[in-house]
């Protein structure tokens, strides 16, 4: 079989890490001897096992000798650094796997390429590049974080079919339906942290959980540039990490305060002090003028849009504009569209 097959696998493996993971990156790694898959495995928990550790590990006993004569595919570099657990080269190395297929270099400085000179010191073939695009993909949040030093961002928001964001009232208005809501906890499951901004916080209360989906909740975060969000609100309820970004203070407790002191460099500070934070992905979740603020900032990654094709407002608020951009790829959740946008950048 060619090498894209069981790369594909290693891809597949990676995703079941999926916010478990983070900082660290997805992989996922499998062993083929003459076309035939003896151990596979993936990162299942931040600071446990890496893939190919889990990989060999699981490798049937009455196969391990074939182990010396195996192809180890893998779709990100392996690690040649101790960090929560030893490099994954040096377990190659004295598995004396023969030849190593890498989906794409790893960026984070203390491997970037270190781990592929290991190999091939050791006189291991390494093949890399393999899926390249789609490895990027994968990872897309890790490599971001590592290349731009700031959080991947995501921006999120679902509107009526004349593009309206809310009635333009302090009543809340539901737009999306059932279905949408369960994708969107979904999403906060995946991320590292999600975002409002304070009219949100104020008028919806939310409790920005993972309350509809069985994942982890994402960090809270907030900003309450005057630190008007009282303390009854469900933000400030202490069941979930929460960091409020202000103007005023900076303090550690079951709530942090972060300061921003910079008013007109509001969000790339915060951005900086996330990145300082080991904070790789935001889900930003409104209201409308915050999410503007990063497209018209340039700072956002990927944008998802929730359309409601039955639903006219009229007179309301404003969604979001992301100018003439196309979708990437769209969805039909019954009532609703959701609409998929990647900003023109790309992963390097």
């Amino acid at each position: 079989m060619p090498d894209e097959h069981y790369m594909y696998r290693c891809f597949q493996l990676a995703l079941l890490g999926a916010g478990n993971v983070a900082p660290n990156p997805m992989v996922g790694a499998v062993l083929v001897h003459k076309d035939r898959i003896i151990g596979e495995g993936y990162h299942q928990q931040y600071g446990e096992a890496h893939a190919e550790v889990n990989c060999i590990r699981n490798v049937p006993a009455g196969l391990r000798s074939l182990i010396p004569a195996s192809t180890l595919y893998v779709s990100l570099e392996p690690c040649a650094h101790f960090g929560k657990t030893p490099p994954c080269a040096d377990l190659v190395i004295h598995e004396m796997i023969p030849r190593v297929v890498i989906g794409c270099t790893d960026v984070f400085a203390q491997v970037a390429g270190r781990g592929i000179q290991k190999l091939q010191d050791a006189g291991i073939e390494v093949v890399v590049g393999v899926l390249r695009e789609q490895a990027l993909e994968l990872n897309k949040r890790f490599f971001t974080f590592h290349t731009a030093k700031r959080p991947f961002i995501i921006l999120k928001w679902a509107q009526s079919a004349d593009h309206k964001i809310s009635a333009g009232t302090d009543e809340r208005l539901l737009i999306s339906n059932e279905i949408s809501n369960r994708q969107v906890h979904k999403w906060r499951s995946e991320e590292a942290a999600i975002l409002v901004g304070t009219r949100t916080a104020l008028l919806d209360n939310p409790s920005l959980t993972t309350r509809h989906w069985g994942g982890s909740n994402p960090i809270r975060l907030v900003i309450d540039k005057r630190l008007q969000l009282p303390n009854t609100h469900q933000l400030m309820d202490k069941k979930v990490r929460t960091i409020i970004f202000n103007s005023l203070k900076n303090s550690n407790g079951e709530t942090e305060f972060r300061q921003v002191k910079n008013e007109t460099d509001f969000l790339p500070g915060m951005l900086r002090e996330l990145y300082t934070l080991n904070i790789q992905s935001v889900l930003v979740e409104g209201g409308a003028t915050l999410l503007q603020s990063f497209i018209d900032a340039g700072l956002w990654d990927e944008a998802r849009v929730i359309t409601n094709q039955g639903l006219m407002i009229g007179a309301g608020l404003n969604a979001p504009e992301l100018g003439n951009l196309q979708p990437v790829s769209q969805a039909t959740l019954e009532t609703d569209q959701v609409s998929y946008y990647r900003n023109n950048q790309l992963i390097q």
